[in-house]
């Protein structure tokens, strides 16, 4: 199983990571290690391959899978095994994985710098507009104290938007703008920098720890699914926890 490794100044005991699509058992499109189980992949192989993640990670405790529908709720991850409609989730207990599924949209690690709370916070644009990433940051007591890592995403080259999506994200924050570059030969159309866009609302609500982005889950077909590129396909899941000692 290939992984990217959270690459930030985080507590030697907070473990994150982003699957790639590498060392599963799912047949194409979902090739091979879809995590996804609402995609129309065979549910044993999703079954087989969460399985797989749990153990390559030596997690025992059942962690928080969630129904995302692109919205701006937290919940705390349990391990009762119970799938909370919501787009972040949070947990202090050590071995308890917080998880979100991605395939374009932007997946965000946070702890504090103490180790002592971790959340993870699925962004597409409508929940990144929205308030996904604040209302998972009211989770922690003082945001200057916070970490963040942004996992791979689609990039500023692949990510095109009309102008009602510069627009939601500029009446929000005048400083957006700054995220957005016009399309050549096509009239209220952007390139969007979901990356940049997320450093702004974090800064802006006193995180200054913030680290990741660069990929781009469109153009690097080896190792990620990509909605935008193949609708149908499969899901990465971005995975954090506090390590038990």
């Amino acid at each position: 199983m290939k992984v990217i490794e959270a690459d930030w100044p985080a507590p030697a005991h907070i473990r994150a990571l982003t699957t790639t699509r590498q060392g599963g058992v799912s047949a194409p499109p979902f090739d091979s290690l879809n995590l996804g189980d609402h995609v129309d992949d065979c549910p044993t192989a999703v079954a087989q391959n969460r399985q797989r993640l749990l153990a390559a990670n030596g997690l025992t405790m059942t962690p928080q899978w969630l129904q995302q529908v692109h919205g701006t709720d937290v919940v705390e991850a349990r391990p009762d095994g119970i799938i909370h409609t919501a787009d972040a989730c949070w947990s202090d207990t050590p071995g308890q994985g917080c998880i979100v599924m991605t395939a374009d949209c932007l997946p965000v690690c946070f702890t504090d710098r103490n180790g002592s709370w971790v959340a993870t916070a699925h962004a597409g644009w409508r929940g990144l507009c929205e308030g996904v990433l604040e209302n998972t940051l009211a989770v922690f007591d003082d945001p200057a104290q916070v970490i963040v890592w942004l996992g791979p995403a689609i990039g500023l080259s692949a990510f095109e938007v009309g102008e009602e999506v510069r627009e939601q994200f500029c009446a929000r924050q005048p400083q957006a703008e700054a995220a957005f570059r016009p399309v050549v030969g096509k009239a209220d159309k952007w390139l969007a920098d979901i990356y940049l866009l997320a450093r702004l609302r974090l800064q802006a609500s006193g995180v200054s720890s913030i680290h990741g982005g660069g990929f781009c889950t469109v153009t690097d077909h080896a190792r990620f699914f990509s909605y935008r590129r193949t609708p149908r396909t499969g899901r990465m899941a971005t995975l954090i926890w506090i390590a038990q000692s």
